[in-house]
């Protein structure tokens, strides 16, 4: 298995300095229905940090939903702790990727009569996905930090209903999530340490659409230059056998909601299952701007 598999793959991964902060970035457009967004984050690998961009991945089945990977800070180093699917959303660091992910639950729709449903004022959707609804989110959140616990990393801890949710059956990442992973650790224009924290490609419509016209390139977010150098990984597997060297880990990112742009960062920490605090009976429209409500658009 390739180094870049391992964020999403049952293995610890354990690094000696922290990830960047998470990249600035507007949202694609959702390509469709049954699509759910996947924030970006930092992955690991024998060059250092490498971004892996937010996407829309097709629901592996009716009623998943994604709970992101992070990274935490646990006995002198940072771990990464990977994402899965399941039926309610868990415990994923306290860190606000935004457009719907703002630290607890999910802001951007949920799970209803066999069809997802989402709310525009989080998510960038279009005529093409008439399942939506509007409640307006306020991010009390805003900050771009990539990891929980340590030195200025989210103070979050998992209530007794994440917990209970993480030990629950859930389902890892997707073949087309790990390929896209892959691809991104494959990509040199993607290392931290090249990119400055400001990666060309941010977010993609789809896992692995590098070179689409929806493909977006990252903002702003400056990156201390103490992040920007690959340092010592150690990673193990589940079954506790012996250490490897690389692997794809995992990062994450924000999005700051904005007036006529739906950024990295914004709406609300609140948490829902699906609904989260967002709940807006659902509405069929039939038209769209391609932006949402004041929303963000694929630049």
């Amino acid at each position: 298995m390739s180094a870049s598999a391992f964020s999403y793959a049952a293995v610890f991964v354990s690094v000696a300095i922290a990830p960047p902060p998470l990249p600035v970035y507007a949202q694609p457009i959702c390509p469709g229905l049954g699509y759910i967004w996947t924030p970006g984050y930092w992955g690991y690998g024998p060059s250092g940090y490498f971004w892996v961009p937010g996407t829309w991945v097709l629901a592996p089945f009716v009623g998943a939903l994604w709970t992101p990977g992070y990274w935490g800070w646990a006995n002198g180093l940072y771990v990464w702790h990977a994402g899965y699917w399941g039926p309610r959303i868990g415990f994923y660091g306290g860190i606000n990727y935004g457009f719907g992910y703002f630290g607890t639950g999910y802001q951007g729709g949920y799970w209803q009569g066999g069809a997802f449903y989402y709310n525009r004022s989080v998510t960038n959707v279009n005529v093409n996905v008439n399942k939506t609804y509007n409640t307006v989110v306020n991010n009390t959140n805003v900050n771009r930090v990539a990891y929980n616990g340590g030195t200025g990393g989210a103070v979050a801890r998992p209530t007794a209903d994440e917990e209970a949710f993480a030990r629950q059956t859930h389902r890892g990442a997707t073949t087309a999530q790990l390929n896209h992973e892959r691809a991104s650790s494959n990509n040199r224009e993607m290392l931290a340490s090249v990119n400055q924290g400001r990666p060309a490609i941010a977010a993609t419509a789809r896992p692995g659409a590098f070179g689409s016209r929806n493909a977006v390139a990252a903002e702003g977010a400056a990156m201390p230059e103490r992040s920007m150098q690959g340092q010592g990984m150690h990673t193990r597997n589940a079954q506790g056998g012996p250490p490897h060297q690389g692997g794809g880990q995992s990062g994450m990112q924000p999005q700051a909601q904005m007036q006529g742009q739906q950024r990295m960062h914004g709406e609300p920490r609140g948490g829902g299952q699906g609904r989260g605090a967002a709940n807006g009976e659902p509405r069929a429209e039939g038209r769209g701007d391609g932006r949402g409500e004041g929303g963000g658009h694929p630049r």
